[in-house]
């Protein structure tokens, strides 16, 4: 205490240090606590960070490609083994096969991801009048019919499928009309001329050589494409109820021998022939029913032996779930869900419209030809002849495949900012070297 002048004593005072700073408070009064400071906005997550990358889509388009078709090929052998042996033919036989389409494709896919995005856009109508003659040869003696199906070509070295052609070639195109004409699609003249037309000769060639599963995934490639150009929707739910109609009527109902129709009502009701039209689809569900959580373990399958038809191709999946269950089943789930979400993010981050368009119908085309196929494997959808894309055996289509999946990262590579963070990254090769040569540098003594 201190004396005052009227003999009163005043307070003390103390220091109280307040962030750093301090002021003189009185001792004895009740301090009141200053208001805190506003805290400052937390750093952003790192993987948050690394999701809004502009090289993000490049990324998870790679990865999901790369292991899908690495699955494929581990799933063929294993899938198709005891049947090349039953039938006195080496167990690597589809093996190797779809090795050798997987690096034919390889080099395809590697030149796609590196064309620039002007040159696809010149591609696009030469390669439309290719794909549609090559599919005019299904009216040709060198067409083959394979389980009812003409849509393939045999030229006696190799034979292939126009269709998965058309496919590419379709969607580039387009992706050409519809983005130059985006702006004038409000008018229905504008959306029909010239890209209906186009799209349903396309559709009837398929038709024509009674592939209604690759049919159907040309109409996916369509809707998406038209989807994404902003068309009308009206126009949309009339395109898609005409379809509906033709596919339904002419190619289903009015089928000689009602096959089709009886493969669709006995997926929808109970099944009275086991021998005929469920026998394939009751022989998949024994497969994913008995591979469980994790599967009775690789090359373990007991369908593969000759129970369950097309097991290296239309149903490989089924396969999967035996050998690797649930898990397998998953992972390979989230790999073409990794495709869909790496496209949307092109679609929704690209500024060029034909790049907006391409890429929608490409991943209608692939995620969707997926889902229809996991559709039939799990019993949802009738059986209709569909591949897995990447995994199931096949040729044409597993390098058409690649290829459209270089296209989008392509695509992927050209989004705002992705070309210069990629080019400062360098390649991994020449980063692992670097790494080798300062490891393998011998380091300087030091004198004592």
């Amino acid at each position: 205490m201190t004396q005052t002048a009227n003999g009163r004593g005043a307070p003390s005072t103390r220091t109280v240090p307040r962030a750093g700073t301090s002021r003189t408070v009185p001792r004895g009064r009740a301090t009141t606590r200053e208001p805190r400071r506003p805290r400052p906005e937390p750093a952003e997550r790192p993987w948050l960070g690394q999701w809004n990358s502009t090289v993000t889509s490049y990324y998870l388009l790679v990865g999901a490609t790369t292991l899908l078709a690495i699955i494929g090929l581990v799933m063929v052998f294993s899938s198709s083994a005891v049947t090349q042996i039953a039938a006195g033919k080496s167990p690597f036989g589809a093996f190797l096969d779809q090795a050798k389409f997987a690096l034919m494709g390889l080099p395809v896919l590697l030149v796609a991801t590196r064309v620039p995005v002007d040159w696809y856009k010149r591609l696009a109508w030469p390669a439309l009048f290719v794909a549609l003659g090559l599919q005019m040869l299904v009216f040709t003696p060198l067409a083959k019919n394979v389980n009812g199906n003409t849509g393939w070509i045999d030229l006696g070295l190799f034979t292939f499928q126009p269709a998965e052609v058309a496919k590419l070639a379709l969607a580039l195109w387009l992706g050409v009309v519809l983005g130059r004409k985006q702006r004038m699609l409000g008018q229905w003249r504008h959306v029909l001329i010239p890209a209906v037309p186009v799209a349903v000769a396309v559709v009837g060639l398929v038709l024509a050589g009674h592939d209604l599963g690759t049919a159907l995934v040309v109409m996916a490639i369509i809707a998406g494409a038209f989807f994404v150009s902003g068309a009308d929707g009206r126009l949309l739910a009339l395109g898609a109820g005409g379809a509906a109609f033709v596919v339904g009527y002419v190619f289903i109902l009015n089928q000689s021998g009602g096959d089709r129709l009886s493969r669709i009502m006995a997926t929808y009701r109970e099944c009275t022939d086991t021998l005929g039209e469920c026998y394939q689809s009751m022989h998949g569900l024994y497969a994913l029913g008995t591979g469980g959580l994790t599967g009775v373990g690789l090359g373990a399958s007991r369908e593969k032996w000759s129970y369950l038809p097309e097991a290296h191709n239309d149903f490989i999946f089924a396969v999967i779930g035996e050998e690797l269950g649930l898990l397998g089943t998953l992972l390979v789930l989230g790999l073409f869900v990794i495709v869909g979400v790496a496209t949307s993010r092109i679609v929704r981050r690209h500024p060029d419209p034909f790049v907006k368009i391409t890429t929608a119908g490409i991943a209608c085309w692939i995620v969707g030809q997926a889902f229809i196929n996991i559709g039939v494997v799990i019993g949802l959808l009738p059986v209709i002849g569909v591949p897995l894309p990447l995994v199931s055996a096949g040729g044409s289509a597993l390098i058409m495949t690649m290829a459209a999946l270089g296209v989008l990262i392509s695509f992927a590579r050209s989004e705002p900012g992705a070309a210069e963070a990629l080019a400062a990254r360098g390649s991994v090769v020449r980063r692992s070297l670097a790494v080798v040569g300062r490891a393998a540098r011998p380091r300087r003594r030091t004198a004592r």
